[in-house]
């Protein structure tokens, strides 16, 4: 797994092994990023895993991301990537579920430009994430939120 483009373009990143995580494909992350145009502002990569998303956004101009995973690992990894690339004054990392973190945020009176969810998949958690980034009033006017989400073949 590596960053595709933008100040870190090329270099490597952690994953986490297992099961419980899938990294962001390259050509998914270029298609996300493509259709982003203008990376800029504060991110919120919520369900973070490696923090491949957030860290992509970094490389590619973002001022700031706070990245969000409850598993402690890949809390670890998150927190080593960033190092490896010198990002860590451009980020916040927290060990918690989505819906807490939320409502921690909320508090804090900020709103994000781009809100990256990447939740494990088939546990209903996008349609509870997105209930919640509407109640606290997490998104800027003009932000964007961006969902990975499973197509079930039948």
């Amino acid at each position: 797994m590596r960053v595709i483009a933008g100040k870190h373009k090329s270099k490597a990143l952690e994953s986490m092994e297992g099961r419980n995580t899938r990294p962001t494909m390259d050509k998914v992350k270029e298609g996300i990023f493509n259709s982003l145009y203008d990376v800029s502002g504060i991110g919120l990569d919520l369900f973070a895993g490696s923090g491949a998303l957030g860290i992509e956004a970094l490389s590619r101009g973002m001022d700031k991301v706070i990245f969000v995973d409850q598993n402690f690992k890949a809390v670890k990894v998150i927190k080593s990537n960033l190092a490896n690339l010198d990002l860590e004054a451009h980020s916040e990392v927290y060990k918690n579920n989505a819906d807490r973190a939320l409502k921690a945020l909320s508090k804090r009176d900020i709103q994000f430009d781009v809100i990256f969810l990447d939740p494990p998949y088939n546990k209903g958690l996008i349609d509870k994430a997105l209930k919640l980034i509407s109640e606290f009033n997490l998104l800027k006017e003009n932000g964007i939120i961006v969902v990975n989400l499973a197509i079930m073949k039948k």
